[in-house]
């Protein structure tokens, strides 16, 4: 059967990508995440119809694929969602395409890059993906935004453990934690808690798993999906 084309570059379709490449989800836990990172004031999620119709355009251009299918006699029946080798290709070319495009702002620029480096680590370009993400770094810091260089810990951290450098990625989650909360802020710290676990985890550091695990599970709020998960 011939796959069909891809579908066209669009912020919701970009957005369903870039999550799924972080891990797999269902439709609810994408929505919860557009939400909780602030997304919603890109692409509209308040209606699950376009996320709805988006994931199905994805899902038949071989975009993404079925994870799972969970069957909690709790809850509705959710279908789990990750992205595929085209999926992770695709979201390249319209990454690239849009760092093309004149007239883009420097923090937009450097936010496309951000999400580049992260699709060019899973693809196995670490070096290059740590030479965007420095670039990235620069870009926020001369800007004055200290919130998006801390932010920059959701890419570079996981870059560091594809790198085979969970020591460089404890260090850097470590850093922003410290910083987010040091500024009062909670959710952004609660996810990046859960990514230090993991770091701490593949760093074979057992107190650091459960200090950073604790400090997660405190700052995380009743909708935190990435800090559960």
């Amino acid at each position: 059967m011939t796959q069909p084309p891809a579908p066209r570059s669009s912020p919701l379709a970009l957005t369903v990508l870039a999550l799924l490449h972080y891990q797999p989800l269902h439709p609810y836990g994408i929505q919860r995440l557009i939400k909780q990172w602030g997304k919603d004031q890109v692409v509209n999620v308040e209606q699950r119809t376009s996320l709805y119709r988006t994931i199905e355009r994805l899902l038949a251009a071989g975009l993404i694929a079925v994870r799972e299918t969970g069957r909690d006699p709790r809850y509705p029946e959710r279908t789990v969602y990750e992205v595929t080798e085209a999926g992770r290709r695709t979201a390249r070319r319209w990454l690239e395409e849009m760092l093309a495009e004149p007239g883009g702002s420097p923090w937009h620029e450097a936010s496309i890059k951000g999400r580049l480096a992260g699709t060019l680590a899973l693809q196995g370009d670490t070096v290059s993906a740590r030479v965007l993400m420095a670039e990235v770094r620069k870009t926020f810091h001369d800007l004055g935004r200290e919130l998006s260089v801390l932010a920059t810990a959701f890419m570079s951290g996981p870059i560091e453990m594809l790198a085979g450098a969970p020591e460089n990625a404890a260090a850097e989650l470590r850093a922003a934690c410290d910083g987010l909360q040091a500024m009062g802020d909670r959710a952004f710290a609660s996810t990046l808690a859960a990514l230090l676990a993991e770091a701490c985890w593949r760093s074979e550091d057992q107190p650091g798993v459960a200090a950073a695990v604790a400090l997660s599970r405190r700052l995380a709020g009743v909708g935190d999906v990435i800090s559960q998960v």
